[in-house]
């Protein structure tokens, strides 16, 4: 195909040359290119002729550089230019050497737990990044995720990327209660994404982690359908089924995860990716090796023809199975008012929960049996009702789940727990990124069930932390190293200078100020007193040698005795050289000729 592409050996903006196709996608081509400028391999994003012309579309497309650009992390794949030649849009970027999370899926299948970590904890880390900047993906999916030849993990294409509360960054991806568009990759929409007019924000991005999580740890995707409305429609009334039912090894900490990051309701979720990363990571340290390595399902990997011993980090692409999941690409669905009602329609008794209804057989007449046998199978089944209908009962009073209170005020946190029967024990720490007042973290994490007799450990932010700067002024430089210490501040430099009111060794003066509010161990300048100045020696100088060197050491001179042609005696100068008096005193010389 690469042969027929008129772009292949055209040079952009006279300074990048197309060399080698290397994918395409719903909106975009990415070639292989040469920065001719600088003399690097560079990946060449170019959009579709067809989007090209629309304002709309290349808007967000350069959004997408400015976006990015902002972002310095080692796990986000670096934007470095962005232009237009002709009709031709496009980004200069990092060229990644590697291979896809999706080849890695379809080589491997199901990935074990310790793998599917190493993945997603880079992935949250990228995207928690974006998200304390005001930017969200929206468009998360393995094939967006960049594998290295070293192992390194990289998030890439921004195209979706939405400014948090800039009047470019309205959220594309909702439709109009007359019919719209939806824009984005069906098996990783988050609900709003779906639904008419609903906000979006950066837990969208969480939503699609979720997803992520699942189909590495199981190798399948959890809502699929026979065309993207009846995925989009599991989307708004199916709950993303539990990984251990498809992969048993899975335990139910990842189960929580996955149910709090894939809850269908945005506020039931962790507030954004540092929040699931910070969450993940307590699982992970709670996990034995064994968990963390436990083989996954068989029935998810690839064909035993298939090689499948190599690393993660060998990026050598292998053969695809035919079972493999195909790539799915971003796309942009017209929903007409008549699709969109379907979509939101509520499933009916005996219809199956997608868009097109199919009639389920109705169950058939019981197969004829004594009626003894009838009316003690219906006693059992009575009892065991009754039983199961008080267990759960007792269960669903004794436990809650956590509900999301990330970001709220102390006020509202507690509401939302009031409502769910829970109590909060509230606890404040510093952060230097959080407002105060505003929710951190819970423990137990946001989905997790917990009983509603326990408390529910909420961390509130107290805003950064801020230190006075102590008054050091007439302590030894040791001692004010020590206060300083004791403040958790640290001694930055020492300047000596002499000085005529500040004993010899003594703080003068500190940078910053005594009183000003700085961050934990930042570094406080010291100006330590020398005491009085030395007399200069002036012996056999001249006048205005003499005077000159008693100005340099901040003395006046006043002369005495043949004071034209002589030179300083031996005992010319009062007081004596070396010994140390304020600046700025009177040094009477006496000059002979003689």
């Amino acid at each position: 195909m690469a042969l027929h592409d008129p772009l292949i050996g055209a040079l952009l903006d006279n300074r990048y040359r197309v060399e080698q196709r290397i994918a395409t996608g719903g909106m975009s081509t990415v070639y292989r290119g040469t920065d001719t400028r600088l003399d690097r391999v560079v990946a060449l994003k170019v959009m579709h002729p067809s989007l090209a012309g629309d304002e709309g579309f290349t808007a967000r497309f350069i959004r997408e550089a400015k976006a990015v650009a902002r972002l310095t992390h080692p796990n986000v794949v670096n934007v470095f230019d962005q232009g237009a030649d002709g009709g031709h849009v496009f980004l200069a970027m990092e060229y990644v050497p590697g291979r896809t999370l999706r080849d890695l899926l379809r080589d491997r299948g199901a990935l074990s737990v310790r793998a599917a970590l190493d993945v997603l904890e880079p992935v949250l880390a990228a995207l928690g990044a974006a998200h304390r900047a005001g930017l969200v993906h929206r468009d998360v999916k393995p094939e967006n995720v960049l594998i290295t030849e070293g192992g390194l993990v990289k998030v890439a294409d921004f195209g979706l990327v939405r400014v948090l509360g800039s009047a470019d960054g309205a959220p594309t991806s909702t439709t109009t209660a007359t019919g719209g568009t939806v824009m984005g990759t069906v098996s990783y929409l988050a609900p709003e994404q779906i639904l008419p007019d609903a906000p979006t924000d950066q837990r969208v991005d969480v939503y699609a982690s979720g997803i992520l999580l699942y189909e590495m740890l199981t190798g399948r995707r959890p809502h699929t359908g026979d065309n993207p409305v009846q995925v989009m429609y599991k989307h708004l009334h199916e709950d993303v089924p539990a990984p251990s039912l498809v992969a048993p090894a899975v335990g139910p900490e990842l189960d929580a995860i996955v149910a709090a990051a894939c809850a269908r309701s945005a506020g039931a979720r962790p507030y954004d990716a540092v929040e699931l990363l910070a969450a993940l990571q307590r699982v992970r340290r709670t996990l034995a090796p064994a968990a963390l390595d436990a083989e996954p399902p068989a029935s998810t990997r690839p064909s035993p023809r298939y090689p499948t011993s190599e690393p993660t980090s060998v990026i050598q692409p292998l053969p695809r199975p035919a079972e493999a999941p195909p790539t799915e690409r971003t796309s942009v669905l017209d929903m007409p008012p008549e699709l969109m009602d379907e979509l939101l329609a509520e499933p009916r008794p005996y219809d199956e929960p997608t868009p097109v209804h199919r009639r389920r057989p109705r169950p058939g007449p019981l197969r004829r049996l004594p009626r003894r046998t009838l009316v003690w199978t219906a006693a059992l089944a009575a009892l065991v009702l009754a039983i199961g209908g008080v267990t759960y009962g007792i269960s669903e009073g004794l436990y809650g789940s956590v509900p999301g209170v990330l970001g709220k005020d102390r006020a509202e946190a507690q509401r939302v727990l009031d409502k769910e029967g829970l109590h909060g024990r509230f606890v404040e720490v510093f952060s230097e990124s959080v407002p105060s007042g505003q929710v951190i973290a819970t423990d137990p994490g946001v989905g997790a069930r917990t009983r509603k007799s326990d408390s529910v450990t909420v961390t509130l932010s107290k805003g950064p932390k801020r230190i006075a700067v102590p008054d050091l002024t007439g302590k030894s430089a040791a001692d004010a190293a020590a206060a300083l210490t004791g403040a958790q501040l640290t001694r930055g430099g020492v300047t000596e200078t002499y000085d005529d009111t500040a004993p010899e060794g003594s703080v003068i003066s500190s940078s910053p100020a005594a009183g000003q509010l700085l961050q934990e161990n930042s570094a406080v300048s010291l100006v330590v007193s020398k005491g009085m100045v030395p007399v200069p020696n002036v012996t056999g100088m001249g006048k205005d040698e003499a005077q000159k060197a008693l100005q340099a050491a901040g003395f006046t001179m006043q002369t005495s005795g043949w004071d034209v042609f002589g030179a300083v005696t031996s005992s010319g100068q009062s007081p004596a050289a070396g010994e140390r008096r304020p600046q700025r005193s009177v040094v009477t010389v006496k000059f002979s000729l003689f």
